[in-house]
């Protein structure tokens, strides 16, 4: 399985000591005004949040063909290294802190994935919360007052004393742990941002300033940093850009029992009522998976374990229709994880797939209430004169296949049709998680894993086309 994303870019104008000539364009679009250096200012205090992290409990049942014995469960993989009752202290204040920051980095992803809205072009929702929480993070670094608060809240930052040194403990965790994340600042040549400012950036979230020069070398090291998997980052880049907060990150695992690219077939994958789609199926013939049925979302629960204490959570709705507000609304990740059944053998099928995503976050980070960001933000720490997002552009790319890089061997096994089975042949939702800290690397929503071939209607109604369509994200002077 292969995942990357790069997530979050940051475009900052800046208006303090700039002349006082506007140069306007032919075009009708905003004014470009000229600016000077902007000097540094006092330190940066540390940030502290407002919201309380509390969630609702999920509940457990039993899916066809397979007993939920609450005696059966498992620790949470979270729960093998220092969570025991007898551990110390300071291994269990260790881990809850990580769990506590992913449980905060969950429900942000969420939040997001409620507020997106899939298209005929765009039918997946693919997100990476990690990576849209460091950015958030970052940026919170150089805001102030009501600014500061609302970033905060919205990363639920109150559950620590210390979060931004807990969260960037938390990403070193991961760095050592192989998952690639690089974050850079570039600055347009002239541009000064106060000295605090880079200090904390490059201290706490390993950024590293750049010079702002031109895209092909923005795109390269977008390139480089998800080991390609996203080359055309950038198309060109706005004449006023002063500032850009890029973060890219990379994944790649290797399933714990590997598919057999043998058994791969064609089959068909349930849309909705009305369309169908011819997808390859992976086969696992008697597959150890974690599976329960959760009767509050009338969903299938499934884990499937890679190496590393990673794990891909499926979560498939009995009706076609992923409701992603009831998920957020009752998914306690932690809950979850205690609950999940020992593994059994059963017949497992799970679609292969490689897709792409990307969209503009201004539209759904006004509707979480962010619109600040967008229009008259305090973000005096990074300079004195007022800066504003303009936008937010969000890439990702996913693909899940037989076992990653590596080829498996063939295998003979004989199927018993008395075998409970999991296939996964209608719209769900997935999590790629951190099992130790209950972090998710991604969320997303897939209605249909082939989004370029051709759809079957089986009943009237209107079939949708799909295709990729990139959108950007740009800031503005006030």
């Amino acid at each position: 399985m292969n995942l990357c994303f790069l997530a979050f870019l940051l475009l900052c104008y800046a208006k303090q000591g700039w002349t006082e000539d506007v140069i306007e364009t032919k075009d009708g679009r905003d004014p470009v005004i000229p600016f000077i250096p902007l000097t540094s200012s006092k330190p940066i205090s540390d940030l502290k949040g407002t919201l309380d992290p509390t969630i609702t409990e999920a509940h457990t049942g039993t899916p066809d063909g397979l007993e939920a014995d609450p005696s059966a469960t498992v620790p949470s993989p979270g729960q093998k290294e220092g969570s025991s009752e007898e551990d110390r202290d300071g291994e269990m204040s260790s881990l809850q802190m990580k769990q506590t920051i992913g449980n905060g980095i969950m429900k942000l992803g969420l939040w997001f994935l409620e507020n997106l809205k899939p298209s005929p072009e765009q039918p997946n929702l693919i997100i990476s919360p990690l990576s849209l929480s460091v950015a958030l993070s970052q940026l919170a670094l150089g805001a102030t007052n009501e600014t500061e608060e609302l970033l905060l809240h919205h990363l639920h930052a109150d559950a620590l004393p210390c979060y931004h040194t807990a969260l960037s403990s938390l990403l070193r965790n991961f760095r050592e742990r192989s998952l690639s994340f690089a974050s850079r600042i570039y600055l347009q040549p002239g541009f000064k941002a106060k000295q605090e400012f880079m200090e904390d950036s490059q201290k706490l979230y390993d950024s590293e300033p750049a010079t702002l020069t031109d895209v092909n070398e923005i795109n390269e090291w977008v390139k480089k940093a998800t080991n390609g998997h996203i080359s055309e980052f950038l198309s060109s880049l706005p004449a006023s850009t002063v500032m850009m907060l890029i973060n890219a990150m990379h994944y790649k695992g290797e399933w714990l029992t590997r598919f057999d690219p043998h058994f791969t077939s064609t089959e068909l994958f349930y849309i909705d009522e009305n369309q169908i789609v011819n997808v390859d199926m992976m086969l696992g013939p008697k597959y150890p998976l974690s599976v329960f049925t959760h009767p509050e979302l009338d969903a299938q629960v499934a884990r499937f374990p890679f190496k590393g204490d990673r794990s891909l959570l499926v979560v498939m709705p009995t009706s076609e229709h992923v409701n992603v507000s009831a998920i957020a609304a009752k998914l306690n990740i932690s809950d979850l994880y205690i609950r999940l059944p020992r593994e059994r053998n059963m017949q497992v099928k799970l679609p292969k797939f490689k897709l792409d995503f990307s969209q503009d976050l201004q539209e759904a980070m006004t509707s979480m209430g962010l619109g600040m960001l967008f229009s008259h933000p305090k973000l005096d720490r990074i300079s004195e004169g007022p800066l504003f997002v303009s936008s937010v552009q969000h890439m990702s790319s996913i693909e899940i296949n037989e076992e990653g890089a590596e080829a498996a061997a063939a295998t003979s096994v004989v199927i018993s049709r008395s075998n409970p089975s999991f296939t996964v042949n209608q719209p769900f939702f997935f999590a790629l998680m951190d099992d130790l800290s209950q972090t998710p690397f991604f969320l997303g929503v897939i209605s249909n894993p082939n989004p370029g071939a051709s759809t079957v209607v089986t009943n009237p109604g209107n079939s949708d086309k799909t295709n990729d369509k990139p959108l950007s994200f740009e800031v503005h002077p006030k």
